[in-house]
């Protein structure tokens, strides 16, 4: 038998935290139907004579390498076109009467900035220019890749996530991650003493150029592993159950009854004035009174008639 309680606004506590949990990921592991990571190569046609899907990628959803490219560079590169600190911020003056002079454009975009840091972003944006796109799916990240956990491989290079949201080789940069998509953009890579690659300075930044290659490698190659911790809030609601000194007082124990017909007598030893009930089970309902919750007691806890008695209860979701 049960005794019920409404809860009042005071009694529930609800207070988030954040949880991580690791995954490494290597080879046909990759693309398994319980993991879904899939891989992009983005490509920067000119041409105006383009039909659709004639640039097949992707190895689970297939995309076409020119939509990748332009949907990347509009969403997390758009202010970055001119310069890989941002674009120049309007300068116009407004005259008095009532011409602009000087340059009307604004950047609006906000590109997914990981950081309050200075932005330090690039994207090879010549004809042809090839990018690299790996997409993590959102029940393996989270809400968000969390920072500095990001890692890819090849088998020969491993680019590693410096928590600002930059992806770098031996303290140059070769690509971004997007943490709160689970996106990892590949723009530049190579060393200097492989042949046929360099590095330019464009910005603040060093890139290495030239890299298809290295691209091709991360992107179609087999031998990849990829690790990164996702971030997941939980939410733990606490109830706060009291019991003031003059409230359920008598057991509702079917046992505590003497006979077995139901007489409703009970026992002598629930009638004297020093006998508590003992609380067991507490469970949580809903209004129409649907059992939702039940919470065990690890030892039956006496009610007391002099004082309150609470019991928390936490329930994490």
């Amino acid at each position: 038998m049960s005794v019920f309680k409404s809860f009042i606004t005071s009694d529930v506590i609800v207070s988030p935290f954040e949880v991580n949990k690791s995954f490494t990921f290597r080879g046909n592991e990759l693309t398994g139907s319980n993991v879904g990571i899939d891989r992009y190569l983005g490509k920067n046609v000119t041409s105006s004579l383009w039909v659709s899907g004639s640039y097949p990628t992707g190895y689970i959803t297939i995309q076409d390498q020119i939509l990748v490219y332009r949907s990347i560079r509009e969403l997390y590169y758009s202010n970055y076109l001119l310069n890989s600190d941002g674009s120049p911020a309007a300068t116009a003056s407004f005259n008095t009467d009532g011409t602009v002079t000087g340059a009307a454009y604004t950047p609006n975009y906000y590109n997914y900035l990981s950081s309050t840091l200075p932005a330090d972003r690039y994207i090879p944006t010549g004809s042809n220019e090839t990018i690299g796109v790996i997409s993590i799916p959102s029940n393996l990240f989270g809400e968000y890749l969390k920072p500095g956990t990001v890692s890819i491989s090849d088998g020969t290079t491993i680019l590693l996530d410096d928590g600002n949201g930059n992806m770098v080789y031996n303290n140059l940069k070769y690509g971004d991650v997007i943490y709160e998509h689970g996106v990892i953009i590949l723009t530049s890579g190579g060393t200097a003493s492989e042949p046929g690659y360099g590095f330019i300075t464009y910005g603040s930044g060093t890139y290495g150029i030239n890299a298809i290659n290295t691209i091709n490698s991360f992107i179609t190659g087999s031998n990849i592993t990829c690790s990164f911790s996702s971030a997941f809030n939980i939410y733990e609601t606490q109830y706060k159950c009291t019991l003031r000194e003059n409230e359920f007082n008598f057991s509702t124990n079917p046992t505590i009854i003497s006979g077995s017909s139901n007489s409703g007598v009970l026992y002598n030893f629930a009638t004297g004035s020093y006998f508590s009930p003992y609380v067991t089970i507490v469970g949580l309902y809903d209004n129409n009174y649907n059992l939702l919750a039940v919470a065990k007691l690890a030892q039956p806890l006496p009610t007391s008639a002099v004082t309150d008695t609470s019991i928390l209860i936490n329930l994490d979701l």
